[in-house]
């Protein structure tokens, strides 16, 4: 099992930033999908999760090919592009994702709380407008090139590894 937490205070500026970074997680998880679906039929299982503070990266299976599937994740953050058609595919299954999170009173009601006990906190309509205001695919490439500059790690790795 190996879990890494890649922290930016970058996320947190601004309700653009939060949604240039699940922008970006998800363009990074769709590139991925092709690339790794034989680790995936080899029983490896990665997860990317866009938390609140930086990306989590989880891997989990059989030792011996583990450090490659965490290795080809590592290379394709580095290595990070997307076409404007995967740009814009991305921006609308994220404007439906905040919408549908909009529309029902129980999360709605969990966001305005959360909201409210934590500073810094950026509302779910503040996500949904900017995304529907538009993002550039100029500012998710600025993006993303600022939050690899600005990056803090923390990692876990446990099971039958070396150092």
């Amino acid at each position: 099992y190996v879990r890494f937490h890649l922290i930016s205070p970058l996320i947190q500026q601004s309700a653009e930033n939060i949604v240039l970074f699940d922008t970006f997680v998800n363009i990074l998880s769709h590139n991925l999908g092709e690339p790794a679906y034989e680790a995936d039929v080899a029983q490896l299982e990665y997860k990317l999760v866009a938390g609140e503070y930086g990306l989590v990266i989880r891997v989990k299976g059989f030792n011996h090919k583990l450090p490659l599937l965490f290795q080809l994740i590592i290379d394709y953050l580095t290595d990070f592009s997307f076409t404007p058609a995967v740009f814009e595919m991305i921006t609308e299954q994220l404007k439906k994702t905040y919408f549908n999170i909009l529309i029902k009173p129980e999360t709605l009601a969990k966001d305005v709380r959360l909201l409210i006990l934590e500073h810094g906190r950026w509302s779910m309509i503040d996500k949904y407008q900017t995304l529907m205001n538009g993002l550039s695919i100029e500012s998710l490439s600025d993006f993303v090139r600022a939050f690899k500059s600005q990056l803090f790690v923390e990692g876990l790795v446990q099971g039958n590894f070396t150092s």
